[in-house]
């Protein structure tokens, strides 16, 4: 299997069509996404500005991929060094870590999982600073706001459990910030789905590189406000999802 490095080169390198640079940039999105694979392309296009015609700008292909390198090596040397600390810790007995990593995380049942569902929630930080502070709250630093984006507002309140509970969302990036009191697993998940092909094909984006003011139509905190609850159970090793009415 070819290296994170392998693919950022192949970006880098003017001689190659930029089709090819492009495909080179979802390969590294697959070794490394702290948005999900979806959301951080998502991201990408919009911070490195990369145009729906990919000949207009092929430097964009550049700045995104550098953005998701300089996140990738701030992760890389804090990963190393949280397993560092593990093997240490289990040197002296103490198997059970306090908590679990943030790159650890299944999207599943993650309170970020809106992201995997809706590539155009996310946060609005460059991808170094979301690094940065995921880093510092597993350290134990105490931020301000939301824990993924550091949003100070209220919490937009989604209907759960069929009506009888709510759940706090972040008007920013909907990461769950109040869980439903059901103690049930809940996924939030838009009512109408955004394509892969029509992202991939970076419809949100103008010939330029600038933001489509066209699609998609509904953004920002009213985006948050029109997802949807299910309820997921397991049963019999399969994952059941039940709208929440």
């Amino acid at each position: 299997m070819t290296s994170f490095h392998t693919h950022r080169a192949r970006v880098h390198d003017a001689s190659l069509p930029p089709c090819r640079r492009h495909s080179a940039l979802r390969t590294c999105l697959t070794r490394f996404a702290p948005y999900s694979l979806r959301a951080t392309y998502h991201h990408l296009t919009v911070s490195a500005r990369i145009p729906r015609c990919l000949e207009t700008d092929p430097d964009a292909l550049v700045r995104a991929v550098d953005e998701l390198h300089e996140a990738r090596e701030l992760w890389r040397v804090r990963a190393e060094e949280y397993g560092a600390r593990r093997r240490a810790k289990k040197r002296e007995g103490r198997r059970q870590p306090p908590e679990t990593a943030w790159w650890h995380r299944r999207w599943w049942g993650s309170p970020d999982a809106a992201w995997q569902h809706d590539p155009f929630l996310h946060p609005p930080l460059s991808l170094p600073d979301y690094v940065r502070r995921q880093n510092a709250l597993l350290d134990g630093v105490e931020l301000p706001g939301c824990p993924a984006c550091g949003e100070q507002g209220p919490p937009v309140r989604i209907p759960t459990c069929h009506g009888s509970g709510h759940a706090g969302l972040c008007r920013c990036c909907a990461r769950v910030l109040v869980p439903c009191g059901c103690g049930r697993w809940h996924s939030f998940e838009p009512a109408l789905r955004v394509g892969w092909s029509r992202t991939w094909r970076r419809e949100h984006m103008t010939a330029t590189g600038g933001a489509s003011p066209h699609w998609p139509g509904v953004r920002g905190t009213a985006r948050v406000e029109r997802l949807e609850s299910y309820t997921v159970r397991w049963e019999s090793g399969v994952v059941c999802r039940d709208r929440d009415q």
